[in-house]
């Protein structure tokens, strides 16, 4: 499989879908051929076809598609009729050509041009028009521009690099630590101008230094955001450090004629199509988990909005597994091969358009989906650009990227020899050298290195945890959810014995430490290393870790029992404190939705399962008036703490348990004990039926139906949500707020289209207004030095300015509702 993929990268395609009277711009009929008899004549110096199936800009017949400012869109018109009707009479040297062979017409090439090394670096350098390349290098640029001070971080890049702040980091080698705060400032502005430099062409080499530099120590800095998309944002600028996507539409080629509209390697495309056929394909691999076919990884996301539409035609639960992951799955496996061909690529287009654009939605990814969607330009010819804006007025060219004249000849690819002398005229023949082979070796290496990255957890096996690897690389996107039931840190001095509980998240910003032992033994060393300064002597910490993953049990992921400080932990060795998942147990989730039917609303349930030899601690709150304990598999021995009394109880069986009491629960049987605590929220159910009865007396007061007056203490029920400063009935406080958020949410869904895009406007023009002002502090800084304190404080104070918060607005409700939990 992954040769044929390899082969099929060599193509350089054609066609994309397109909406209204630009669908015929980008279909086959567009492409540009060379003539016919030149193909015919010539003999390569690599005894390869001179004939190019993709790249027919740059050769003689060119001229035929050559536009200027008066009449280029009938020569664009009379070039693909041109082509039409050389492949209707089979003399063209397009597909259906009678000396084409079918590998050609589909492929790009034929087998004699991979039969030795020498064929093979000549293919991997045929001369391909640089247009598609220097668009997508925009495109991407101009996202990076865009990501920076958002997901990279750098309008909230005191919060995290704060001089002073005692926190816990997770870089990915231990000796890499963030600058000072200013010095940070300055490698954001690095990556800044790089990705701008990218953007626009300008200095090209030294912008990707810059760019992937500085993104790559802000990656490696921090694990915990490390994600797939951040990953392949990361290779894509490391790719284009080694291309020419320069050589079209830059400011590169107005400062330099050699690099204006130049043509670059086929390589540059096979390099970027393989990379982004492997996001797709091995995500669609990763998706053949069996938890992704039955429909337990994402089953929540059936109740967004934007499913609706489905939902008319199936049931929640059949638009759960057919279109999220039925249809995530075959995209995923398909999407690669099918943007491929011309005959499928249109159709591809469509699907894989719909699916990022839900995914921009579903998820706060950032650029990722703007990106995947620029990356799907990149498998249509490369010289659609031209084409395209072809059809713009003549007045616009200025600003447009260029459609004439034809690719120049360049030093990076290999062109064939021709008898022909006005050929050779015009593609002078070049011979191999050192940069073409390193050019093919780089290819073959990374597109290797690429397909092995994703099943390479067997080396590095202490990052594996209850999924294997670092999460990032794996390209295994949604195919693991996660949620947490229970974390407990315990602490105990090595000296004295005393023991103590540390807040889950202390010293820490991030929460994704609790899945993985890597970055448990960086908090735990963190973590003695802190409590040395609380007079903790030779501090010993243990974590007991509760997650369930795809909707089976709650179970530990790490031995609770293990002092983590001192525990063993090697990057290619397996974790020996990692706890296994307990796959036997996941027929049991069909089970769990057959129990949760036969409850009310107001009962919630918990299933818990734990491994022999350990115990469970919890503390049942005094909210949960009505809570019990009923064993599923295995036996139970219950200790109820202040009674000092244990009960064993076995599978079927159940007990009431105490509120405002700790119990411990202790797996007593041979195997792992599976069991569930069943409880009502007696507090939270008596403020909901408080809240309803006001609610039902606010409609009948409106309506005229109430007989009796409405007590001073409830006016405010009538007077609106925004008069509630001196309510202090807690229950009328908590029915005020509520009012407030339907109030918001009916807002936003009725807002128009005008409303919302002024909406956005304002929250990015305050969140860009904050990078550049504190930026501009910290260069400052760096400059001058450090004002006085009081400066200082006001310089943040005013970077810090939001927009005015509208009355019951989502900001304001939200602060309102910060410290009320029941909500």
């Amino acid at each position: 499989m992954p040769l044929a993929t390899f082969l099929v990268c060599f193509r350089s395609p054609g066609g994309i879908f397109f909406l209204g009277k630009f669908l015929r711009v980008f279909t086959c009929r567009g492409r540009f051929h060379q003539k016919t008899s030149q193909s015919e004549t010539h003999t390569s110096l690599c005894e390869a076809r001179a004939q190019d199936d993709t790249d027919r800009v740059t050769l003689p017949g060119m001229e035929t598609v050559a536009r200027d400012s008066s009449a280029g869109a009938s020569l664009i018109v009379s070039s693909k009729k041109k082509d039409v009707h050389s492949r209707e009479t089979g003399t063209g040297t397009d597909g259906g050509g009678a000396g084409e062979s079918r590998m050609k017409r589909l492929f790009g090439f034929e087998l004699s041009d991979v039969s030795s090394w020498q064929k093979f670096v000549c293919l991997l350098n045929r001369p391909t028009d640089p247009a598609s390349l220097g668009v997508f290098r925009f495109l991407f640029g101009m996202l990076m521009v865009v990501d920076i001070p958002q997901e990279r971080g750098l309008s909230y890049l005191d919060y995290k690099y704060l001089d002073g702040m005692v926190v816990c980091r997770f870089p990915l080698f231990n000796f890499l630590q963030p600058l000072p705060l200013d010095w940070m400032y300055l490698v954001y502005v690095i990556m800044l101008l790089g990705a701008l430099g990218i953007m626009l062409g300008c200095f090209y080499r030294l912008a990707c230094l810059m760019f992937i530099s500085t993104y790559w120590y802000v990656f490696f800095l921090d694990k915990t955001t490390w994600n797939n998309h951040s990953y392949l944002y990361g290779l894509i600028g490391f790719q284009l450090t080694f291309m020419d996507a320069n050589r079209y539409w830059s400011i590169d080629g107005l400062r330099n004629a050699k690099k204006r509209n130049a043509h670059v390697p086929l390589w540059n495309y096979t390099v970027l199509r393989t990379q982004i056929f492997i996001v797709y394909f091995i995500a669609g691999i990763k998706k053949l988990d069996f938890d992704w076919i039955e429909g337990y990884s994402m089953h929540y996301l059936a109740n967004h909005w934007l499913f609706d539409p489905f939902k008319l035609v199936f049931s929640e639960e059949m638009t759960s597994v057919l279109v999220v992951h039925g249809g995530g799955l075959v995209l995923d496996l398909t999407a690669g091969y099918l943007l491929f061909f011309d005959a499928t690529r249109p159709v591809a287009m469509v699907f894989v358009s719909y699916f990022h654009c839900m995914n921009s939605q579903l998820f706060s990814i950032g650029m990722f989906a703007y990106t995947m969607l620029a990356t799907s330009l990149l498998f249509c010819y490369p010289d659609w650009p031209r084409r395209f804006f072809s059809k713009f007025p003549a007045c616009l060219s200025g600003a447009l990227p260029t459609v004439m004249p034809a690719p120049q000849h360049s030093p990076s690819c290999v062109y064939p020899e021709s008898e022909s002398s006005e050929a050779a005229t015009l593609t002078k023949p070049t011979k191999l050298s050192r940069r073409h082979r390193l050019g093919a070796l780089f290819t073959v290496l990374y597109i290797t290195e690429q397909f092995f990255m994703p099943y390479s957890h067997f080396i590095t096996q202490g990052y594996n945890n209850l999924t294997n690897g670092l999460y990032g690389y794996s390209w295994d996107m949604m195919v693991h959810s996660r949620s947490h039931q229970h974390v407990k840190i315990t602490y105990r001095d090595g000296v004295t014995g005393d023991i103590g509980y540390l807040n889950p998240g202390v010293f820490t910003h991030s929460r994704r430490w609790k899945d993985h032992g890597d970055m448990l033994k960086q908090y735990a060393s963190c973590l003695s290393h802190q409590l040395k300064n609380y007079n903790i002597s030779e501090p010993e910490i243990y974590f007991d870790i509760w997650v369930s993953i795809n909707e089976r049990f709650q179970q530990r992921i790490f031995d609770p029992r293990l002092d983590i400080v001192k525990a063993d932990w090697s990057p290619f060795r397996p974790n020996p404190w990692l706890m296994p998942l307990l796959v036997d147990l996941s027929p049991w989730r069909t089970k769990f939705q057959e129990i949760e039917d036969t409850l009310d609303n107001q009962t919630e349930v918990v299933f818990i399962a734990d491994f022999p030899g350990l115990h469970l601690e919890n503390f049942v709150s005094e909210d949960l008036g009505n809570t019990s304990l009923q064993v599923l598999q295995g036996e139970l021995n219950v200790e109820i703490v202040e009674e000092g009394k244990n009960y064993t109880i076995k599978e079927g069986e159940k007990m009431q348990l105490p509120a405002g009491e700790y119990h411990k629960a202790y797996t007593v049987s041979p195997g792992p004990s599976c069991f569930m605590y069943i409880y009502v929220n007696t507090t939270e159910m008596a403020l909901e039926q408080n809240l309803t009865r006001l609610y039902e007396l606010q409609e009948r007061v409106r309506n005229g139906t109430e007989t009796e007056p409405l007590p001073p203490e409830l006016q405010p029920i009538l007077n609106g949500t925004g008069t509630d400063v001196n309510v202090t009935d807690p229950v009328l406080k908590a029915f005020l707020r509520r009012q407030r958020k339907i109030e918001e949410i009916q807002k936003r869904r009725n807002a128009t289209i005008v409303d919302r895009f002024t909406r956005f406007t304002i929250k990015k023009y305050y969140l860009l207004r904050r990078s550049f002002l504190m930026t501009a502090i910290a260069l400052r800084n760096l400059v001058v030095g450090r004002p006085p304190l009081e400066q200082l404080a006001q310089e943040v104070a005013y970077a810090n300015m939001k927009a005015p918060e509208e009355p019951g607005s989502s900001e304001a409700v939200r602060k309102d509702d910060s410290d009320h939990t029941e909500l």
